[in-house]
């Protein structure tokens, strides 16, 4: 998708044509968007590249005619197997325009087009990196909740689903805060450039941008060890579990080996004690009966039960 926008504090319209200070936005472009953005911007097959690379890092580069920027940002997919995940978008700041591009849904974007501002080219990445930072504080939240969830799920369960939820989880916060510390290391960059904190209302918006991501980073960092430490106590809860089970069935194997320990030896075929006496069958039944309470009582004494 391809759409032209110009922004004012009174709202965001879509022109037809490029103007002077507009915002071009591509989301999931085709090859023949891509060339059509060629027509207007020399785009480096290399730039193209980096940003289909789902892994790929912040940066500032400086070329001719525009400066590119690449920021880490946050996305909200519920119907894929990992529902937050984050992706890169590319920033290109012309003397004329600002185009960025990105080849997934970009939450952050689609939230700055429903948000008028006054338009500059300065401001609009800090405006970028100020509505990521905010929706990835949002999703921690929505994470955090989720956690919250799981846990209560698996006081009363201990199925695979349930800590496959928490894999998931623990995925995100992952992807989260390598994202998060990328970014702020593209912030440190930034606070480098004194020409772009010349105005106050710059420095505010990174004032505001560093305290922000900063405490991303702490949220997840927070959220991945109590993650961490809840699949490490459940872990321990299996494996309690799992041995209890064992000596359980141990002891009920000891207990009932025996009358079968009895029995064996008063089948076999040579003369055994008390073989013609009537009550015999009677007297070895009870023999191994009283055995085998006695075996329990020294069980139940030892606490194997």
């Amino acid at each position: 998708m391809l759409e032209i926008l110009k922004i004012s504090p009174k709202g965001i319209k879509t022109i037809p044509k490029i103007e002077e200070n507009c915002w071009i936005n591509a989301i999931q472009p085709t090859e023949d968007e891509i060339g059509k953005l060629r027509k207007i911007i020399d785009i480096p097959d290399e730039i193209l590249a980096s940003l289909k690379d789902i892994d790929e890092v912040p940066t500032v580069e400086e070329y001719p005619s525009y400066s590119f920027i690449i920021i880490r940002t946050p996305y909200n997919h519920p119907k894929s197997d990992l529902t937050y995940v984050t992706n890169p978008l590319g920033i290109f700041l012309h003397d004329r325009f600002v185009l960025t591009i990105c080849y997934e849904k970009n939450d952050v974007v689609d939230k700055l087009k429903t948000t008028p501002f006054n338009f500059k080219k300065s401001q609009f990445v800090l405006r970028l990196l100020l509505k990521s930072s905010r929706i990835f504080l949002t999703y921690l939240k929505e994470i955090h909740k989720k956690m919250i969830a799981c846990e209560e799920q698996l006081e009363v369960s201990q199925k695979n689903k349930v800590v496959m939820m928490f894999l998931e989880l623990q995925k995100s916060l992952v992807y989260f805060d390598t994202s998060l510390k990328s970014n702020y290391i593209l912030v440190e960059k930034l606070l480098k450039n004194k020409r772009l904190l010349k105005h106050k209302e710059n420095t505010m918006f990174m004032d505001s941008i560093v305290e922000e991501t900063k405490q991303g980073i702490q949220m997840t960092e927070v959220y991945s060890n109590i993650l961490s430490n809840t699949l490490d106590a459940f872990a321990s809860i299996i494996s309690n579990n799992l041995n209890i089970v064992m000596k359980t069935l141990t002891s009920l194997t000891l207990i009932f080996n025996i009358p079968i320990l009895i029995s064996s030896i008063y089948g076999m075929n040579v003369d055994l004690p008390y073989e013609r006496f009537p009550y015999a069958f009677s007297f070895i039944m009870s023999f191994s009966l009283i055995m085998s309470i006695i075996a329990v009582y020294i069980f139940v004494r030892k606490r194997y039960f």
